[in-house]
């Protein structure tokens, strides 16, 4: 899928059906070599930074496809580009987090639910690369977590099909995915339409016991426990129903219209933050963020949005609640207010920048740890759709 020239492209190691003992031995001796080293060490640095903002670490289970006796998490993510403020700080960090708090987690970066929308190949190409860069800069260790590119385990999109003969049109109809993203006349592809069917099976292959979602995807998640729920019934038990963690993290308005969330299809570039901005260009969003005309710094998500929306942000990269972030900004007008927050994500943003542009300057490393994460992965989904298989008769 991945093909970059001069690197080993993930497609060529899947012709090959390269096994995970070979991956695992390339990287062993590849680990070794003076190129890696500098690498390596940029990211034990990285995580030490990262880590002050999460717990300690704890061991990655595996070998078996029954979810530990901790529970296993997964969640994934499209490769639409570099994440932006509200990704990180709704999504990603808690990603973080959960490596510790779990004996299993997967990560996906969901390129089948990707092309629901129009996509460039050769950009899908490179987003996915530069979405595993961003996901190792903001601390997703693979050796913790398994990360992979979920169109590299075919057992998704089967298990999605086997799901959906277990779904209803109405059911799906009434979903949130395909209310916003169809077109005004209730137009839009199959594959949007059937999108929380594959979600479900990208949850329910790996027996997931939790999932990590915003507000907006509980309906989503209700859908894949209902259909644990059905497949359960109709075939004797097999999946566990997924629970929901919701992240207690406030969401991160536009800094132009704090009435809407942050997002990278904002037509106003002023609007969003992305994780790679430089100094310069943080400093300058921030300055143009609307406020209102009172000077003092309060937290009023309704009468005050845009000042809330900087005093959310504050205290989310600060690791602080809001009374504390407020109680930092006594004596600030909000145009001093903008230079602290400024300071604050700069902080925390420059590590993690540095980290991507060096990541991405190893192309050949990003598709191992993906091809790495895929071999993993396959060993967890491929028993589980060989059960239902046999389950629903097809041998």
């Amino acid at each position: 899928m991945v093909h970059l020239k001069g690197v080993i492209p993930i497609q060529f190691i899947c012709k090959t059906q390269l096994s995970c003992l070979s991956l695992q031995s390339h990287r062993s001796v590849r680990s070794q070599s003076k190129m890696a080293l500098p690498l390596r060490t940029s990211f034990k640095h990285l995580h030490r930074f990262i880590h002050k903002f999460s717990s300690p670490k704890r061991s990655l289970s595996s070998g078996n496809t029954e979810p530990p006796g901790g529970g296993r998490v997964f969640s994934g993510i499209q490769p639409t580009g570099v994440p932006h403020l509200g990704n990180y700080l709704g999504a990603l960090e808690n990603w973080v987090g959960l490596q510790s708090q779990y004996p299993s987690v997967l990560y996906s970066i969901v390129d089948l639910h990707s092309i629901t929308q129009p996509q460039d190949p050769a950009q899908l190409r490179s987003n996915i690369l530069d979405m595993a860069a961003s996901l190792l800069a903001c601390g997703i260790d693979p050796e913790r977590a398994i990360l992979f590119q979920q169109s590299q385990v075919p057992e998704h999109a089967e298990l999605s099909w086997i799901l959906g003969c277990l779904t209803s049109m109405p059911r799906l109809r009434h979903l949130p995915q395909w209310k916003m993203k169809s077109k005004p006349k209730n137009e839009g592809s199959v594959g949007l339409y059937t999108y929380p069917v594959l979600q479900a099976a990208d949850i329910l292959l790996y027996k997931s016991t939790h999932v990590p979602v915003g507000e907006d995807q509980v309906q989503h998640l209700e859908l894949a426990q209902d259909l644990a729920r059905i497949f359960n019934h109709r075939y004797g038990d097999l999946f566990p129903e997924p629970a929901a963690l919701l992240s207690s993290t406030r969401k991160v308005k536009s800094l132009r219209d704090p009435s809407a969330k942050m997002s990278k299809s904002d037509p106003q570039a002023m609007a969003t933050i992305t994780i790679t901005d430089s100094p310069d260009d943080i400093a300058l969003k921030v300055r143009r963020a609307v406020t209102d005309f009172t000077s003092e710094v309060t937290f009023d998500p309704e009468t005050r949005p845009g000042v809330s929306n900087l005093v959310t942000i504050h205290a989310a990269m600060e690791a602080i609640d809001v009374e504390e972030a407020v109680l930092r900004a006594r004596g600030m007008d909000t145009a001093a207010y903008k230079t602290l927050v400024t300071e604050v994500l700069i902080q925390r943003l420059t590590p993690i920048r540095e980290e991507i542009r060096r990541l991405r300057e190893d192309r050949a490393h990003l598709e191992e740890v993906l091809a790495r994460g895929t071999c993993r992965a396959r060993e967890l989904a491929a028993p589980v759709l060989r059960e239902v298989r046999q389950r629903v008769g097809f041998c």
